[in-house]
C-alpha cells in the first residue's frame, strides 16, 4: 500500500491512512506501506537547501530532503500502535534499498527484502518511507521527484506482492481529467503499455518509472483514493483502476468483466514548448547537430517535424521541449548557431498536446483520421503529429485546449451515458 503526500499532510489524515492500513491488514493480508513526504515539505527541505548552499552538495541534499519520508513513516507506525497493530518502520538504508548512479535522481538497484519478509509473517505491519535508499558507498539517495511510487513497485516487486495498491487523490483512472469532462469514465483496468503512454503525456495519476518497473517486473498496480469516509471497506471491496498485462487484461474481456476499448484515454499537456529552427543546410548530420546538444544536456525532445527540402538545399525543423526547458534549449542552439547552420530561431510557449491512446489501434485503423476530423470540425488547427504504436500526440494552441479534450472524449465514444 502506497501513500502519497496529500494522504500524509497532518496528523489527522494519518490516522484516516492508518484505519486503512488496520482495515487491509484484519483481513489476515501481510502488509507493507510505503509513504510520501506531507504535502509541501519535500518544497520546503528543498528550499532550506538552496538557502544554505545555492552549489549545494547533492549527496547532503539528500539527506535533507530525504527526511520528510522519515517523519511520515514514523508517525504512520506510531498511530498504527496506537490502534493495537503491531508496526515498525524500515528505513531506506535499514532494509537496505540499494541505489545507484546520481543523488537526488537515483534508480533502485535492488532490495534485501528477507528481514522484510520475516517481519510480515510475523505479524508487523512495515511502513516504509518512499523516495530514498542507500548508495554503493552507504550514503543516503533520493530518488527524484515521484519516486515514492517507483519505490512502492520496488518494494512489491522484492516481497513478491500480490497487488500494489497506490493510493492517491483521484479513486482511480479516467478516460481523461474529471474536471475538464464532467462525463469522463473511471477504467476497471489498463495495459502497462496504456498507462505508460498517458503517464508520459500528461497524464499526473502514476509517475512513469513506476509504471515502467512495474511493467518490468509484472507487478500488478491499483490507483485508488485515500479520501473516502471512516468505516469504508477495504482496496478489495473498492476497487479503483488496476494496472495489468495486455494477457490480464485479454483474460478480463473474454470474461466478460471488461469490454475491448478502441482508445482508453485523452490526455493533454500544457507543459511543452515549440523550436523552429529555419533554413537549416538539408545535409547528412545536420539534425544530430541540432539534438546532440540538447541529448548532453538532459533536454528531453518530443515531436520532431523536419519539412520537405527547399531548392538551395535548406530545411526547417521543428519540435518540441518542456517549458521549463525552453530558454536552456535556446541559449545552447544560439551558441552553436555558426555549427549547426540554421537563419533564425522562433519558439512559442502557449501551446498544449493533446494525446488519444489505447492499445486497441494496433488492431484497428482509422483512429487517427477520426482525431483529425473531429478536430478539423471545430477549427481546431493542428500544428504538428506524432505517433507510436498505441498512441497519437498533436499539437495545438494552448487556448483549444479544453475544447479539443472534449471533442475528442465525445468523438470517441467516451462519454458516460448520464
Amino acid at each position: 500500500m502506497k501513500f502519497g503526500g496529500t494522504s500524509m499532510a497532518g496528523t489527522e489524515r494519518i490516522r484516516r491512512v492508518a484505519n486503512i492500513v488496520r482495515a487491509q491488514a484484519a483481513r489476515g493480508d501481510e502488509v507493507a506501506v510505503v509513504v510520501s513526504a506531507m504535502a509541501g515539505e519535500t518544497d520546503r527541505l528543498v528550499n532550506f537547501c538552496r538557502e544554505a548552499n545555492p552549489l549545494y552538495d547533492p549527496a547532503e541534499y539528500d539527506v535533507v530532503v530525504a527526511s520528510g519520508e522519515q517523519v511520515t513513516s514514523g508517525l504512520l507506525a506510531l498511530t498504527l500502535q496506537a490502534l493495537g497493530c503491531k508496526a515498525r518502520s524500515w528505513l531506506g538504508w535499514q532494509l537496505p534499498i540499494r541505489t545507484i548512479e546520481a543523488h537526488a535522481k537515483a534508480r533502485v538497484e535492488s532490495i534485501a527484502a528477507e528481514a522484510l519478509i520475516a517481519s510480515l509473517e510475523a505479524g508487523e505491519i512495515a511502513v516504509i518511507p518512499g523516495f530514498q535508499g542507500m548508495s554503493e558507498e552507504g550514503r543516503v539517495t533520493t530518488l527524484g521527484r515521484g519516486g515514492s511510487d517507483t519505490s512502492a513497485v520496488a518494494v512489491a516487486a522484492a516481497i513478491k506482492a500480490d497487488r500494489c495498491d497506490i493510493y492517491t487523490d483521484v479513486d482511480g483512472v479516467y478516460t481523461t481529467d474529471p474536471r475538464i469532462v464532467a462525463k469522463a469514465k473511471k477504467q476497471k483496468a489498463v495495459t502497462y503499455e496504456e498507462m505508460l503512454e498517458l503517464a508520459s503525456v500528461g497524464a499526473k495519476v502514476l509517475q512513469t518509472r513506476s509504471v515502467g518497473l512495474a511493467m518490468k517486473e509484472n507487478v500488478r498496480v491499483q490507483v485508488l483514493s485515500s479520501f473516502i469516509g471512516e468505516g469504508a471497506p477495504p482496496a478489495d471491496d473498492l476497487p479503483g483502476t488496476m494496472i495489468v498485462s495486455e494477457e490480464e487484461m485479454d483474460a478480463l474481456v473474454e470474461k466478460g468483466e471488461m469490454e475491448r476499448q478502441l482508445v482508453t484515454g485523452i490526455a493533454h499537456d500544457k507543459n511543452e514548448a515549440k523550436v523552429i529552427l529555419t533554413r537549416v543546410p538539408d545535409r547528412p548530420g545536420a539534425v544530430a547537430n541540432i539534438f546532440e546538444p540538447l541529448a548532453a544536456a538532459s533536454i528531453n525532445v518530443d515531436m520532431i517535424i523536419q519539412n520537405v527540402g527547399r531548392d538551395k538545399g535548406e530545411t526547417d525543423v521543428t519540435f518540441t521541449v518542456p517549458q521549463a526547458d525552453l530558454a536552456r534549449a535556446q541559449a545552447l542552439l544560439e551558441d552553436r548557431r555558426d555549427a549547426i547552420g540554421f537563419n533564425r530561431i522562433i519558439t512559442d510557449s502557449k501551446i498544449a498536446k493533446i494525446s488519444v491512446v489505447g492499445v486497441g489501434m494496433k488492431s484497428h485503423a482509422g483512429v487517427a483520421s477520426t482525431m483529425f476530423r473531429a478536430l478539423s470540425e471545430r477549427g481546431i488547427n493542428i500544428q504538428a503529429i506524432s505517433t507510436s504504436e498505441i498512441k497519437v500526440s498533436v499539437m495545438i494552441d494552448e487556448d483549444e485546449t479544453e475544447l479539443a479534450v472534449r471533442v475528442l472524449h465525445t468523438a470517441y465514444g467516451l462519454d458516460a451515458v448520464s
